[in-house]
């Protein structure tokens, strides 16, 4: 071997790249439960190791609960992707909200770490901002310019859940597109709270896509922070308002 030659993996590394080959196709949709994996001989062949680096790969998929080796059988996948346990984890969330109001504060964090992470990766792409989210922009200019509140909040939804799939994370857009219903109630909710005209939170919107559509970054993720503290203390008043309310009953 040549001193610049590329020295091949190590034995003991060579299942790490079936398996996560492997789980990336599981987590990502192209296996799902129920599908058979081909014969280990010919992953084997496929990934060109030996069969006892795919045997080793199949048991930590299967030590994820991911797969299900029969004995003399197949593997087959036996666990929906991450889809289902970020399911599980949205109900929980919304349990939590039921019982705890500052359970809010949480989930308003997690929502401007998602949604700024998501503008970093836009204004690295070519094109930073796909057709959903003109149309999502300009069903909300509709709906200012008929002054249809409903149809602008389901719009203003509609905005940010085109940003995050627009990124082509699938993991990001499966997050976000779990706690997009309960996001959309929380838009819904703080949008009651008269503090702006459509017109206003149009502008809002039209500046965040300007600045993600002249990859203008540290703007973009800076007026995107200020409008969900906005809405996070939209949130906070009406979640106030509603329990005095119910005090007072």
């Amino acid at each position: 071997m040549s001193p610049s030659a590329t020295p091949p993996p190590a034995r003991e590394r060579l299942h790490i790249t079936v398996q996560s080959a492997l789980e990336d196709r599981i987590l990502g949709g192209d296996l799902r439960v129920g599908d058979k994996l081909a014969s280990e001989s010919q992953i084997a062949r496929d990934f060109g190791v030996s069969t006892r680096s795919v045997r080793e790969a199949i048991q930590a998929l299967e030590t994820k609960g991911l797969v299900r080796r029969r004995h003399g059988g197949n593997t087959t996948v036996v666990r929906r992707d991450v889809n289902e346990f970020i399911g599980t984890l949205a109900v929980t969330v919304r349990q939590q909200l039921a019982s705890d109001p500052g359970y809010l504060r949480q989930l308003m964090d997690a929502r401007r770490m998602i949604e700024t992470e998501v503008i970093e990766i836009l204004v690295s792409r070519d094109a930073p901002v796909d057709d959903a989210v003109h149309a999502a922009l300009e069903q909300m200019r509709i709906a200012r310019d008929t002054g249809d509140f409903d149809g602008f909040v389901n719009a203003d939804a509609g905005f940010h859940l085109a940003l995050v799939r627009s990124t082509g994370n699938r993991i990001l857009a499966i997050m976000y597109e779990n706690f997009a219903n309960l996001i959309s109630d929380m838009i819904q909710v703080s949008s009651r709270v008269p503090t702006k005209s459509l017109e206003e939170a149009y502008g809002e919107h039209e500046e965040i896509f300007s600045r993600i559509r002249d990859r203008n970054g540290p703007g973009a993720k800076a007026l995107m922070r200020e409008q969900i503290a906005r809405s996070a203390e939209y949130l906070r008043i009406a979640v106030e308002k509603e329990m005095e309310e119910n005090r007072n009953v």
